[in-house]
């Protein structure tokens, strides 16, 4: 009897709640446009509170079961351009979705629209949609802890899905960019998406470009899969506009395809598989070679992994470059501490596969070069923020028979014999200066001051010795010293690479010459291209020691009226000082044509190291005050007010061309 009467209420219970439904389907049905005109006015108000924008929409209504048609659609901020307009948008709704809190369309009909961003001399038409959120707490912007990557990633990205139609009609759609007169538009002559097949038009025209580019292949966004290629429709490489105008990079490649092959949530971890390959892409911008950059072809395999705490691609992703393959580990974590790992792992390889996929135009003191042998490498990064002392890189290459058997433009082996250098200043050859024995003013290294190369070595490359090209805990600390100043603040340059910038590159600041000075000292030092001595001699008879002063032959005459061999212990540490920034010398001395208080400290400051380090004994400074008197050619140069006759500058070091 109980057991009835309990099945009696769950069924009218059940049924109740049936009829509450279906009463609640069927009031949203018999009132869905009045509902949906009081959501487009919650919407048009925050706009207009939110971002001093109107929203205008010529009619809205219901079509049918689950269709929606808007027309004459537009977006535009208070006393600036239109932001948006849109004809005719006609689409429909996902009920059972849209009923659980999401939107997912099902179909798509656009056409005859834009949005355009413009920005002159009285503003811009989005900078008020750009407002920071003021209710975004500290804690949040830093990176929260709290935060559940994986949850958030996933929500978005299948909202983003959602939101994108299994059937897609678009036409006429623009994009317009108009910063400060540089233009470029976008027309979207036509996209398709039927039967999980995709294809768009796209008119692209610029000041200086003109293309149609085409889209191609694979969607099915409910299936979280896309295997799609990007390209120009007459075969010629696409011009990335705007960018060129705007910031002076100019870029450009033949195709692009992107792959997803899996977005998967489970274990509390969202994870994005496929693969992106981009085909003759080209970059150029003087911060980065002085000739256009090319690679053949690149693709990237990626695993990217979502955790509550962290953000990585994992190690089973890789990275081909031409025929350089690598396996990249990187890694974001706020577990503990906000962390940032990077791991890079180069299986054995042949040297020469090596050296002719470097890109084109970003190494050109390669390009002719050749080698036998194989070698392997891997590199192993840590930072932690909390920690940054603690930083960990280690760096490690193993070669096998690895040798050069033909040099590119740059000969190292050069440094072995005589040769004439010139240096490069603003793109522009100086005067030669030949290093060997027929210039009156070169100096083999064991006719140099004992006291110059001690001092330079303490100041410039203390285990220049010991080292095999770059000092590991000193460029611990210059990334160390960057990261915390955001910005490039701090190098950690040795001798060796001092001597292969001078001897072999030029002095502009760009990412192709910084890399090609690493490659390079690599080759020289773990070669053994040329000696230690050999090297520190080429060093003291090259570098730059004052204005058109090359070479310390020529440095001790310039200041001292010397040979190098007769320099005492603190006009070696005076000389030293200087390397860094040579030509501004002068502004050392005082008007009485004596050292300043600052750099009578830093050179005490350096004899004082060098008897900690054993390199001086007590007797070595006896009369050494720390004073320097500039009898030479320089003093004139010298902001001294007192008069005093000129010295004798018959002598200059131009004579000596070679």
């Amino acid at each position: 009897m109980r057991k009835k009467r309990i099945t009696k209420i769950a069924k009218i219970t059940l049924l109740s709640l049936l009829g509450i439904i279906i009463i609640g389907i069927a009031g949203f049905f018999a009132f869905r446009n009045t509902i949906l005109q009081k959501v487009i006015e919650k919407a048009q108000n925050k706009v207009r509170t939110d971002y001093d924008a109107t929203l205008t929409i010529e009619s809205a209504s219901f079509k049918g079961f689950s269709g929606l048609e808007f027309s004459e659609i537009a977006m535009v901020p208070d006393n600036a351009d239109t932001l948006m307009h849109i004809r005719s948008v006609k689409t429909s709704v996902n009920y059972l979705k849209f009923f659980t809190g999401d939107v997912q369309l099902g179909t798509l009909d656009m056409k005859d629209g834009y949005i355009q961003f413009v920005k002159d001399s009285t503003g811009t038409n989005y900078s008020g949609f750009l407002k920071r959120d003021k209710t975004v707490s500290k804690e949040e912007s830093d990176g929260d802890k709290e935060a559940n990557y994986a949850e958030r990633a996933y929500t978005l990205l299948n909202r983003m899905l959602n939101l994108i139609p299994t059937d897609m009609k678009l036409d006429n759609l623009t994009l317009h960019m108009d910063y400060m007169g540089k233009k470029v538009s976008m027309n979207l002559q036509e996209m398709r998406l039927a039967d999980d097949q995709l294809e768009s038009s796209i008119n692209v025209l610029a000041n200086n470009i003109k293309q149609t580019w085409k889209v191609r292949g694979f969607a099915d966004p409910r299936n979280k899969q896309a295997d799609l290629k990007f390209f120009n429709a007459d075969t010629s490489r696409i011009a990335v506009p705007y960018i060129d105008e705007r910031y002076g990079l100019k870029s450009g490649f033949d195709s692009i395809r992107l792959n997803v092959e899996d977005l998967d949530m489970s274990g509390g971890e969202m994870r994005l598989k496929g693969f992106a390959s981009i085909a003759n892409f080209m970059v150029n911008h003087p911060k980065i070679a002085k000739k256009d950059v090319v690679i053949d072809k690149a693709r990237f395999d990626y695993d990217f992994v979502f955790g509550p705490d962290f953000i990585a691609i994992d190690s089973t992703s890789s990275v081909q470059l031409n025929k350089i393959k690598f396996t990249p580990f990187i890694k974001y974590s706020v577990e503990q501490d906000t962390t940032y790992q990077l791991k890079a792992k180069i299986n054995k390889m042949p040297a020469q596969d090596f050296i002719v996929s470097l890109p084109k135009g970003l190494f050109t003191n390669f390009e002719g070069m050749e080698a036998e042998g194989t070698f392997s490498y891997s590199l192993d990064f840590l930072y932690n923020k909390n920690k940054p002392s603690a930083l960990v890189f280690d760096s490690s290459l193993q070669k096998d028979g690895l040798k050069i058997t033909k040099y590119g433009a740059a000969d190292l082996a050069k440094l072995n014999g005589p040769f004439t250098y010139r240096a490069i200043e603003n793109g522009r050859e100086q005067r030669p200066v030949y290093v060997g024995t027929s210039n009156p003013f070169y100096t083999p290294i064991n006719e140099v001051s004992p006291y110059l190369r001690k001092a330079v070595l303490t100041s410039e490359d203390p285990s220049f010795f010991r080292h095999r090209g770059f000092i590991t805990e000193a460029f611990k600390q210059s990334i160390i010293k960057n990261i915390k100043t955001k910005k490039f603040a701090r190098g950690a340059s040795t001798i060796s690479m001092q001597l292969v910038k001078n001897v072999f590159l030029t002095r502009e600041k760009t990412l192709s010459r910084k890399l090609e000075e690493i490659l390079l000292v690599y080759i020289l030092e773990n070669n053994r291209i040329a000696s230690k001595e050999r090297m520190l001699e080429v060093y003291f008879n090259i570098i730059e020691w004052g204005p058109n002063v090359y070479g310390i032959g020529e440095a001790a005459q310039y200041y001292f009226q010397k040979h190098p061999s007769e320099l005492s212990l603190d006009e070696c540490v005076y000389l030293a000082s200087i390397i860094p920034r040579p030509k501004t010398f002068m502004w050392q001395f005082n008007n009485e044509g004596n050292l300043k208080s600052y750099a009578e400290r830093h050179n005490n400051y350096i004899k004082k190291l060098m008897l900690r380090r054993g390199l001086l004994v007590a007797e070595d400074t006896i009369a050494q005050n720390g004073a320097v008197n500039i009898t030479g050619i320089a003093r004139n140069r010298l902001n001294i007010k007192v008069a005093e006759p000129e010295v004798n500058d018959s002598i200059t070091f131009e004579e000596f061309d070679f």
